[in-house]
């Protein structure tokens, strides 16, 4: 019979990579310290200053969410904004985006709903559409980005919180070296550098696995929408999620050490590969590398193609 490593009590939940068996109220709470060591990590938010949330109504942003409203009170004197994105999925975002407004109206956050249609034109249902060559997750992601900058800088915040869990940073390090894209690994995230036009990101989940996101999520009873979107199976990064998974499977603790060597290489790319200096999208005035960001370069050439299968 196993007990509870901190209080002698039945567990839950045994932790692999650690060996530890935790309650009800010891897992919560050791899910809790690890979030709030990585903001202070990732650089504490000046009193009156502004935090944006990303929230699609699943449940890391809806965790992280409930996470921040608590930490930073009206005593803090910092305001959280939530910022919910409409990508235009129909049958599947309305739901999502009920979740986090009745959850905000709930505990008196400010939320704001932001639409692909009204402020690019089309939907994913509409690019999603056009074909299997047409990746729904690239559109979505460079799509998604520039909005969510875009309004968290219009409202004057400091960061922006996005609700990455551990599972999706160890993908995206093991992605990004497999495609040879050191770049943008670089870009990942959490941002130590201020650039012009840019807000920084604020990772809280980034060490906490899916799966005890889900538990967690479960045992504080967060809404949140259990289905994930309908155009996920198509998504480039399901292999190396597959392969991930197997290898913590084999030997647990696989995902935390992938981020712990990204960790450690960072601040040597970070010195080879330093960043660049910004120029404004001759479009949409987002920043951009180039003459015209990504975003706008990915909704012409769709855009082209909507009107030709029209």
């Amino acid at each position: 019979m196993t007990e509870c490593q901190k209080c002698g009590r039945a567990p839950i939940i045994k932790i692999p990579y650690s060996g530890s068996d935790l309650c009800r109220e010891h897992f919560i709470e050791f899910v809790e310290k690890r979030i709030h060591k990585e903001i202070k990590l990732q650089g504490k938010l000046p009193k009156g200053s502004k935090l944006a949330v990303a929230v699609s109504g699943g449940k890391d942003s809806m965790s992280i969410l409930t996470v921040l409203t608590d930490l930073f009170g009206p005593r803090t004197g910092i305001t959280v904004t939530a910022l919910v994105v409409d990508e235009g999925l129909e049958g599947y975002r309305k739901k999502a985006i009920k979740i986090a407004e009745d959850f905000c109206s709930s505990r008196e956050i400010d939320c704001e709903v932001l639409s692909f249609k009204e402020s690019f034109g089309i939907t994913m249902d509409e690019v999603a559409n056009l074909g299997d060559e047409w990746r729904p997750c690239t559109f979505c992601g460079v799509l998604r980005r520039n909005l969510l900058n875009r309004r968290a800088r219009e409202i004057g915040a400091a960061k922006i919180a996005f609700g990455h869990n551990l599972d999706d940073m160890s993908q995206s390090v093991l992605m990004n070296i497999v495609n040879g894209d050191v770049q943008r690994l670089v870009r990942l995230g959490p941002h130590v550098k201020v650039q012009e036009g840019l807000v920084p990101r604020l990772l809280p989940l980034r060490v906490i696995p899916e799966a005890e996101v889900k538990f967690y999520a479960e045992l504080k009873e967060i809404p949140h929408l259990e289905s994930h979107c309908p155009y996920r199976p198509r998504a480039h990064r399901l292999g190396f999620l597959e392969l991930i998974n197997s290898l913590e499977e084999e030997t647990p603790g696989t995902k935390h050490s992938i981020l712990s060597s990204y960790d450690q290489m960072i601040p040597a790319l970070r010195e080879h590969f330093p960043a660049v200096q910004l120029n404004k999208c001759g479009e949409c005035g987002e920043p951009t590398m180039g003459d015209i960001c990504k975003a706008c370069e990915l909704l012409v050439r769709v855009k082209k193609e909507l009107a030709h299968s029209t």
